[in-house]
């Protein structure tokens, strides 16, 4: 086997060369050869308009994308939760490891927990779903919380809380821990109060659909509940015809009796940013063993969501 370098694209935030760095170790271990990482810009990196008025769609994957196609490099890795859910036909999802924490934080002043937060207090998020959810909560629990939108990557965002301009801002739990950060997350935000985005938490490989070889050794870091778990939560968004900024939430759970896994259960959640209008459901069935059947578990509670009127709560996101 040739001990020529392989090429990672990878976006230049610190949060993604943090992952790419650790995908880059995986691989080097399966196939015992060095890994470069090539940084790429997108357009998600450069605008400095919000996710929601640039559509978010692949504003942080399209680059690398192209990157593949023309060769420049060999396998890219992506937040799975930034990627839109149509698969180009000349690229493959080669590998979805092993997911960390899907939750999100919040990271106050004070140490404070999010039920804990004064009347009044500035939350900064730029996620539509976030703020859905956060507006919700607030709504049936008495509580008084303004949702501000922010950009910027994790050192901006949590900048805004040290320098007293917000009182918290909620972030993913997988992103401070993958940058070594999660100690300066104040409250984990439970599933109950806030779904995450479908597929957050997990990283997606992806290569060539035509390099055979490099699929197949990709594919050796590949986790199957993972991945059954993201496609169940991505199938439900796709079905809804939204986009990665769109006010969804889902999380499918793999429900173990002891050490044994026995069923999925699949949630999700559609709402008006202001929170005055939810329609959340779930679903539990048995582990999907194959991909058409998490993507059918997925279409189906979808379906049962826009019986209820989902499609009218994602505003200008539904098609």
């Amino acid at each position: 086997m040739t001990d020529k370098a392989l090429r990672l694209g990878t976006r230049r935030s610190r949060l993604a060369l943090a992952q790419s760095g650790q995908v880059a170790d995986a691989v080097s271990q399966v196939t015992g050869r060095p890994v470069e990482l090539v940084e790429i810009t997108t357009y998600g990196d450069t605008s400095r308009e919000h996710l929601a008025q640039i559509g978010g769609t692949g504003v942080f994957v399209t680059a690398l994308r192209d990157a593949l196609l023309r060769g420049e490099v060999d396998f890219a890795v992506h937040s799975l939760k930034d990627l839109p859910t149509a698969q180009p036909a000349d690229l493959v999802l080669a590998a979805v490891p092993e997911r960390e924490d899907p939750r999100d934080v919040l990271v106050a002043r004070d140490a404070l927990k999010f039920t804990d937060l004064p009347r009044g207090a500035r939350i900064g998020t730029g996620s539509p779903r976030r703020m859905a959810q956060l507006n919700a909560y607030a709504r049936s629990h008495g509580l008084d919380i303004d949702t501000v939108p922010v950009r910027g990557n994790v050192d901006t965002r949590i900048g805004y809380v040290h320098d007293g301009e917000l009182d918290a801002v909620v972030l993913a739990a997988a992103g401070l821990t993958r940058i070594g950060r999660i100690d300066e997350a104040t409250d984990f935000l439970s599933i109950d109060t806030v779904l995450p985005a479908p597929g957050q938490g997990a990283l997606a490989i992806e290569c060539a659909a035509d390099n055979a070889d490099l699929v197949a050794t990709l594919g050796e870091l590949d986790d199957p509940f993972t991945r059954v778990a993201v496609t169940a939560e991505r199938s439900l968004l796709a079905a809804l015809e939204a986009g990665c900024s769109a006010p969804v939430g889902a999380l499918a759970d793999l429900l173990a009796d002891g050490q044994i896994v026995k069923e999925m259960r699949l949630r999700g959640i559609v709402g008006t940013t202001d929170g005055s209008r939810t329609v959340q459901l779930s679903t539990t069935g048995p582990v999907p063993e194959t991909h058409d059947q998490a993507l059918a578990l997925g279409r189906e509670l979808a379906a049962e969501m826009l019986a209820q009127g989902a499609a009218g709560l994602m505003g200008e996101q539904a098609k």
